[in-house]
């Protein structure tokens, strides 16, 4: 039995079904995202940044297909050389089911996989959110506090509070209310997704909270506010930075837009804490450079004979002669037919919007967002959200 201060456990299973088309094949932490990465690469490399090598990977779909994802590419030198990345498999319930019946219940069936790094603390992340951490410092600060819990949080806006799990604080940081996604919530104060906890405490409540018939077994909604209610040390850490949850087609697009921006709102490649790509998997090489002429992040592995503005551009893709396209995101390996008109629109990997065909958000909600499915083929002139 090894002995590590802290390992880190991320959550990659979710179905994802706020981002529609684009999960019907594959995770959500798998999906690509900026042109050169997936959104599990974000988690992936917070984690070697930050130096957290024992890392392991919960995914409720195939995890072959998640163990090839993280294993291609960059991952394979980078990850499999300085990291030790499990993919665990799902669990076998009795019933034939292999999904986790929550998110706590997710880590409950992994103890034995926890337990053979004997850690003092255990680093629980989502895989689908778009931010940069060093996560030694919400370690460090966990330890300042004798927490039993850390919380890493973020304001939000308003608007979108009733979205998380939001919280009040003492000016010291001590957690007093917690309340998941609350209809009417109280402030805008939003959990990241992103907890450490103390590891004997955190598996007490995981043994405790399974033997709850009624229980969700989820951190949000039974875990955090059992801990509260017990009086445990539960603390929050203000987070200042660039963070996006990106679970909604809406803010998925969102995220995208935001790396148009002059300046940008958010940087992927920086030799200060450079991200890892597994993308890989659909085209080798990728580098991607910001043309401010028309505000497109573009890769060079592309073909582009039409009007671009406002775009990201992933590998693999062709843009027809007369084809226009503003305001969307373009997935690997997708073709964009002559005499199309792209707008507020999110085509993915390998899809294709035939020729003189339009794909176009807004056209029944102002401000929504078109989205053409992996491996979906528009042929019919109008295609709306």
């Amino acid at each position: 039995m090894s002995n590590k201060e802290c390992i880190s456990m991320i959550l990659a299973g979710g179905q994802g079904t706020r981002l529609a088309a684009l999960t019907t094949k594959i995770a959500k932490p798998a999906i690509p995202f900026g042109g050169t990465c997936r959104l599990i690469d974000f988690t992936l490399s917070n984690c070697y940044n930050s130096g957290i090598d024992t890392i392991g990977v919960l995914t409720s779909k195939d995890p072959f297909e998640m163990n090839r994802q993280i294993g291609s590419g960059m991952g394979e030198n980078i990850y499999d050389t300085c990291c030790d990345v499990h993919v665990l498999p799902p669990y076998i319930y009795k019933n034939g089911d292999d999904s986790y019946s929550g998110t706590a219940n997710a880590i409950y069936q992994n103890i034995k996989f926890i337990e053979q790094f004997n850690p003092k603390y255990v680093l629980i992340l989502s895989g689908d959110h778009v931010y940069k951490m060093d996560y030694n410092l919400l370690l460090e600060f966990h330890k300042e506090k004798g927490a039993d819990v850390t919380i890493s949080v973020i304001e939000v806006p308003w608007a979108d509070a009733s979205r998380f799990g939001i919280m009040a604080t003492l000016p010291d940081g001590t957690i007093t209310e917690f309340a998941e996604k609350p209809v009417k919530p109280k402030s805008n104060l939003a959990s990241m997704g992103v907890y450490i906890f103390t590891w004997e405490r955190l598996k007490y409540y995981l043994e405790c909270d399974e033997e709850i018939p009624n229980s969700c077994h989820d951190f949000g909604k039974d875990i955090i506010p059992t801990m509260l209610a017990q009086g445990e040390n539960v603390f929050a850490y203000h987070f200042n930075d660039y963070w996006k949850d990106v679970g909604t087609v809406e803010g998925f697009h969102a995220a995208h837009m935001d790396l148009l921006l002059s300046p940008p709102a958010f940087v992927i490649q920086e030799e200060t804490w450079p991200v890892y790509s597994t993308l890989t998997s659909y085209l080798p090489q990728l580098t991607a450079t910001l043309t401010p002429s028309n505000k497109t992040l573009i890769n060079k592995e592309c073909s582009i004979l039409g009007q671009i503005e406002d775009v990201v551009i992933f590998p693999g893709t062709y843009i027809d002669r007369q084809a226009i396209v503003k305001n969307s995101v373009v997935m690997p390996g997708a073709s964009i037919g002559p005499g199309a008109y792209v707008e507020q629109a999110i085509i993915g990997p390998c899809a294709v919007v035939e020729k003189d065909c339009i794909v176009r958000g807004g056209m029944n909600c102002e401000g929504s967002i078109a989205i053409v499915g992996e491996k979906v083929v528009v042929s019919t002139q109008t295609a709306s959200v």
